[in-house]
């Protein structure tokens, strides 16, 4: 499978995952457009031109879905889209926000995911699916595993925490509370595809940092990856973070960098 292939999986995957936890979402330009409150990271645009052209028209859509709901218009632009969506973009200014790097791993069979960790299993981890039933059980991990996308101290917005729990709701994701002799200490996500499964949100909260807390929940969800069946594993992050060293560590390699793109406007909020 080559780097183009991936992206076309894995973009179209984060595409319709994050329309399906969306409060309103559109089609546009062979990906999906979404918005979930003013202040949610779901609001923005993936997949638009893997599949061919973007017209004027369908960028003049995208930025009237969002300008009308007062946020930002905003996207991510994988290296592999048409160049009629660069154009578009620069036409209407658009500007680069930050970068991401998508990276991506097979699992064989006879993977022995836990031997990559660099310290062996950290001492008294249990790694506990979360059941969105148990609403003390989501309330504690959307807390800890949202801990490291908000400044410290900071609550859980009301927005935050509704499209989170959408997300540990969804139906083809999983999550994974880390307790360290049964205290919270971090957690993280997986949504799978019948050809993907992309590792996401994981925090770990600093008093437990540094422990590898971060790279056994990266080996358990590649270990519950390889018991569904999803042939290839991805997993988003900022360029030169500790999520980046980790997934270097456990047989990550990268596939592509894509590029955060918003459209700033007098009175848009800007979302994060």
């Amino acid at each position: 499978m080559n780097y183009r292939q991936i992206a076309i999986l894995e973009e179209t995957r984060q595409a319709v995952g994050t329309a399906e936890i969306a409060s309103e979402s559109e089609e546009i330009a062979g990906g999906w457009m979404s918005f979930a409150g003013m202040g949610s990271w779901a609001n923005q645009a993936c997949g638009i031109g893997m599949a061919g052209p973007v017209s004027d028209d369908d960028l003049d859509r995208l930025v009237d879905f969002y300008v009308q709901r007062g946020v930002e218009p905003r996207l991510e632009v994988c290296p592999f889209v048409d160049e009629t969506l660069i154009t578009g973009l620069a036409k209407r200014g658009f500007e680069l926000r930050e970068f991401e790097n998508v990276m991506f791993r097979t699992v064989a069979a006879d993977d022995d995911l836990r031997s990559l960790l660099e310290h062996g299993w950290p001492p008294g981890l249990e790694l506990v699916p979360v059941d969105v039933n148990d609403e003390e059980q989501t309330r504690t991990f959307i807390d800890v595993a949202t801990s490291g996308f908000r400044p410290a101290g900071e609550p859980v917005s009301d927005i935050f925490f509704q499209v989170t729990r959408n997300t540990v709701a969804h139906p083809r994701s999983c999550h994974y509370l880390a307790l360290i002799d049964g205290v919270p200490a971090g957690g993280g996500g997986m949504e799978t595809t019948a050809e993907v499964a992309c590792l996401f949100g994981t925090s770990v909260l600093p008093e437990f940092q540094r422990r590898g807390i971060q790279a056994a929940l990266i080996a358990r969800r590649l270990e519950r990856a390889r018991e569904l069946g999803c042939p290839l594993i991805t997993i988003h992050t900022r360029p030169g973070i500790a999520t980046e060293r980790n997934a270097r560590r456990l047989g990550f390699e990268m596939a592509y960098t894509k590029l955060i793109m918003a459209m700033p406007g007098e009175g848009l909020a800007v979302s994060p």
